[in-house]
C-alpha cells in the first residue's frame, strides 16, 4: 500500500480590493507625497504582484484618482455623516470638528502633502471639491448658529483656513502651533463671536 500524501498547502493570501490599493498609495503618499505613489513598490507594501494591481487598474494615475476618491470619502463625508448621527447641537460638531480635525492634522501629514501637490490636475480638483464640501458643511453649521448665509460662509472660509494653516505649520515647524485646549476654546470662541 502506498501512504497518500496530504495534498500541499499554500498559505491562502487575502484577495486585495481596489480600496486595499488605494489605501496603500494614500499611506505612500503621506509618507513620501505624490512621488510615493509607485506600483512595484506598492505592490511590495501589500505582499503582492503587480498582477493584483493591473486586475484593478489600468495605470498609475486612475489608482492616483482612486486614491484621492477614497480620501474624500474617508477624510470628508464620512467625519460629516458620523457628526450629523453623533451630535446635533451644531455648536458642539463645530467644536468636535475643530479638535478633530486639528489633532489628526498634527499627527498625519496626508492633506499637508496633498497641498504640496495641488498643481497636479487630479489633486488640484480633489482638492477643490473637499475644500467645497468641507466649507459648505462648516457654512451650514454657521447658519444652524443664527448667522445669515453671507456671514455663515464667511466663518465657514475662516474656520476652514484656521485649520489648514494649523496643519500647514505644524508639520512645517512642529511645536509651534499649540494643541491645548485652551487654545481649541479660544479659536472656537473667536468664531461664533457676533
Amino acid at each position: 500500500m502506498h501512504e497518500q500524501q496530504a495534498p500541499s498547502r499554500r498559505p491562502t493570501r487575502k484577495r486585495l480590493s481596489a480600496d486595499d490599493w488605494a489605501d496603500a498609495a494614500l499611506a505612500a503618499l503621506a509618507e513620501r507625497g505624490l512621488a510615493g505613489v509607485a506600483v512595484e513598490p506598492l505592490a511590495a507594501r501589500l505582499g503582492t504582484t503587480k498582477g493584483s494591481f493591473y486586475w484593478h487598474f489600468t495605470n498609475r494615475d486612475a489608482l492616483v484618482a482612486a486614491a484621492l476618491a477614497r480620501w474624500e470619502e474617508l477624510s470628508t463625508e464620512r467625519i460629516i455623516q458620523g457628526m450629523e448621527a453623533a451630535e446635533p447641537d451644531p455648536a458642539a460638531r463645530l467644536g468636535a470638528l475643530l479638535r478633530g480635525a486639528t489633532a489628526s492634522a498634527t499627527e498625519d501629514p496626508l492633506e499637508v502633502r496633498l497641498l504640496a501637490a495641488a498643481d497636479h490636475p487630479e489633486v488640484a480638483a480633489a482638492l477643490a471639491r473637499v475644500t467645497e464640501r468641507r466649507v459648505g458643511y462648516l457654512a451650514h453649521l454657521f447658519e444652524l448658529l443664527g448667522f445669515p448665509p453671507s456671514e455663515a460662509r464667511r466663518r465657514g472660509v475662516l474656520a476652514y483656513t484656521s485649520y489648514v494653516g494649523h496643519a500647514q505649520l505644524a508639520h512645517a515647524v512642529p511645536g509651534s502651533v499649540p494643541t491645548d485646549p485652551a487654545y481649541l476654546a479660544a479659536v472656537m470662541a473667536a468664531l461664533l463671536k457676533p
